[in-house]
């Protein structure tokens, strides 16, 4: 071994030596270290569970869709509260679907959706649902998988067959004991065929409906061919009530249009609300672009991130202070023993090497601590909640480093300052 590495293994044999001498106090002080460390893993690690779920969400309404939904305006609101029966005519129609896929480039496909609010029936079960009315390459844009039995058909919409697929959750409910398919079930005063049943991409079927984000697919849905819904339903929708009845002509709830690509989502948006703008003179309609959502979801999350990792931060300065006020406290009692080694002939950089080993193990040494328990409390957390947790290896990386940074930023001062000690008056020092 040379002389170098012989010194410096010395140094460290010496700074453990001193550190273990005093174990409480040494443990107490990297608890600084261990709780900052931990406190930005698992508080990152919850932000990214948090910013993954919602980008989710995002990307399941389709990075290359526009999606356009009728909404009553607001003096129709106040309107349909005056007289006994009100009628109001707002929202998408027929027509402004073929206008987008003939006059806005990069369009692929229009996909039209009609929604009606029933109970479906089956024997002595009833079950409140969504009824969508849609054709069959709806399953393709909103991101849907069969299940079982199959999706609606090209010949079931020509045909207007009374067919329909169901949801995996509503199946389950309509149908405890029984096996849905080629069940007939009552949807008003008409019965349809039970062909398939679906769910949603990548979901467990448990999943319930609380806090899904809005438009995002049910799992209460039923699905019949467009023309169906439009021979059965009508476009007039009456809501009764002790008061009177309420008529509402809507022609399609909902319009999906998917885009060739997302340079091509990005320059249709403008131009889709400029020509619906034409036809409708009411606020009658609304659009949501999901490419933006998710762009917006991203930029918070970065914030978010931030935020997260500023505040846990405080943890890890607050040990460094910690660590300094410690150090500085050895100094002080150690002084006779820094004036002997002086005089037996160490240097300053010796001086300066002992403590800041010191130092420097007291913060890695908590850092490691801290980066295992950090990566244990998000797993605990998404055991017993609800809550998605992800750890990432850049915010281990990144705790771990500034733990190691603290340990030499706030153990430089005290190694300094016992390094520039008098050696005769560290000898007096009593």
């Amino acid at each position: 071994m040379n002389p170098l590495s012989f010194q410096f293994v010395s140094t460290v044999r010496l700074g453990m030596k001193s550190l273990m001498l005093h174990k409480l106090r040494s443990a107490l002080t990297m608890l600084g270290i261990i709780f900052g460390v931990c406190s930005v893993i698992a508080m990152l690690a919850i932000g990214e569970g948090a910013s993954y779920e919602a980008q989710e969400a995002i990307k399941k309404l389709g990075s290359q869709n526009i999606i356009i939904r009728s909404v009553k305006p607001a003096e129709d609101a106040k309107q349909a509260g005056v007289g006994r029966g009100s009628s109001l005519e707002y929202g998408l129609t027929y027509h402004d679907g073929a206008r987008i896929q003939t006059t806005v480039p990069g369009v692929v496909r229009v996909l039209p959706v009609r929604i009606i609010r029933e109970n479906v029936r089956f024997a002595q079960n009833s079950v409140a649902c969504q009824v969508l009315g849609t054709l069959p390459f709806y399953m393709d844009i909103v991101g849907l998988e069969v299940a079982r039995g199959r999706f609606l058909t090209e010949t079931d919409e020509r045909n207007h067959e009374n067919v329909c697929v169901l949801t995996a959750g509503l199946a389950q409910r309509l149908f405890p004991y029984q096996d849905p398919l080629e069940q007939s079930i009552k949807v008003d005063a008409f019965y349809y065929r039970v062909v398939g049943l679906v769910r949603e991409k990548n979901l467990p079927e448990h999943r319930t409906q609380a806090g899904r984000m809005e438009g995002e697919p049910l799992d209460n849905n039923l699905y019949v061919p467009l023309s169906v819904s439009r021979s059965r339903f009508g476009e007039v929708l009456i809501r009764r009530s002790a008061s009177g009845f309420e008529a509402e002509k809507v022609e399609l709830h909902q319009i999906t249009v998917q885009m060739r690509d997302m340079e091509a989502v990005e320059a249709a948006d403008p131009q889709i609300k400029t020509l619906l703008g034409r036809f409708h003179t009411k606020n009658d309609y609304e659009t949501i672009v999901p490419l933006q959502l998710l762009r917006q979801a991203e930029q918070t999350k970065r914030i978010f991130n931030i935020v997260l990792g500023s505040i846990a931060a405080i943890s890890l300065l607050v040990g460094g202070i910690g660590i300094m006020n410690i150090m500085l406290a050895t100094v002080t009692e150690r002084t006779r023993e820094i004036g002997i080694r002086r005089a037996l002939g160490a240097k300053r950089r010796h001086i300066t090497m002992q403590f800041l080993v010191e130092t420097v193990v007291l913060s890695v040494g908590g850092g490691l601590i801290g980066v295992a328990v950090g990566v244990v409390a998000p797993l605990v957390v998404a055991h017993f909640t609800t809550m998605k947790t992800i750890i990432t290896l850049w915010s281990v990386g990144l705790a771990f480093g500034i733990s190691g940074a603290v340990g030499i930023i706030f153990g430089l001062y005290p190694a300094k300052a016992a390094a520039r000690l008098d050696p005769i008056e560290a000898l007096r020092h009593e």
